[in-house]
């Protein structure tokens, strides 16, 4: 961790309507872990911090298992820059086991620079000790506040973006959905436009712009994995960040920052929702982290 460097990144914010307001050039410190045959994992510094976890019920979008919001208390951790790609969960996988089998090719929407997907949590698992085995250091999935608080960076508002998103900035579905004559997914959030449904994932780092910490992706493309147990809301979570291991759902893990498949109300920096730990699917991966 001694050998960081330095990258610049772009940092957008918009108005209510989703019109870029502002757009500064910020820089962060990196390090960069070689994972064989030029195939790079960038592991941004995230600082230490308080926050206010969850959602104020005047959220478009609250719901009562984003509350009740409360302070936490992040130690500096390093986050990857951007969601595991296929061709880091191609060398990864091909390293030896440590305790289940990895499928060097499981996702839908192949590309070496887009997001692996059909992973499910214990494969997440399984990969973040791989890493940590090659690499000579501890990975592993962030907990839900390390993620929220990553997500945030500083902010308090809907979206790292501000109080809207566009389909310009993030990979998710900007177009209304009918259902039976009502309609069950909406494309644009609060005054903000709707916009394009790509059906599909797009290479990480593909719309040019991160939030204040320098990550890239949180608000869609792939839905993410979080280590800790699933709880129906926030009554005694941990105020440390740590992950919340006790009680809950041990077969139910939490998921967060929706994906190409949903609307941006499940986009939003506070939005959780729970998924078998032994199930995929073809928006869900994950990103790493190290103390």
């Amino acid at each position: 961790m001694s050998d960081l460097s330095v990258f610049e990144f772009d940092v957008v914010t918009v108005n209510e309507t989703g019109e870029r307001i502002k757009s500064d050039r910020s820089s962060k410190h990196f390090w960069t872990e070689d994972l064989g045959k030029n195939i790079l994992l960038e592991m941004v510094s995230i600082p230490y911090g308080m926050f206010l976890m969850g959602t104020p019920e005047t959220e478009i979008g609250w719901h009562f298992s984003q509350s009740p919001q409360h302070l936490v208390t992040i130690q500096p951790f390093f986050m990857s820059r951007y969601p595991i790609t296929q061709a880091q969960w191609q060398a990864i996988a091909k390293c030896p086991q440590v305790n289940i089998d990895l499928n060097p090719y499981p996702a839908n929407f192949e590309d070496n620079d887009r997001p692996v997907e059909q992973i499910n949590w214990y494969e997440a698992v399984e990969f973040c000790a791989r890493l940590s085995q090659k690499c000579d250091r501890i990975y592993r999935l962030p907990t839900e506040a390390e993620w929220e608080y990553a997500c945030r960076a500083t902010t308090i508002t809907p979206f790292h973006f501000g109080a809207t998103i566009t389909t310009d900035l993030a990979n998710y579905s900007g177009v209304n959905w009918e259902y039976q004559g009502k309609v069950c997914n909406h494309g644009a959030y609060g005054q903000g436009p709707q916009g394009e449904d790509r059906r599909e994932t797009t290479p990480v780092g593909y719309f040019g712009v991160a939030n204040a910490f320098g990550l890239s992706d949180l608000h869609g493309n792939v839905r993410e994995w979080c280590a800790d147990h699933w709880h129906n809301n926030y009554e005694n979570a941990p105020p440390d960040g740590t992950a919340w291991l006790d009680g809950g759902d041990s077969s139910k893990r939490v998921l967060r920052g929706g994906s190409w498949n949903v609307g941006p109300i499940k986009c939003r920096s506070s939005y959780r929702v729970k998924y078998s730990a032994e199930a995929s699917l073809y928006d869900v991966g994950f990103r790493v982290v190290c103390s």
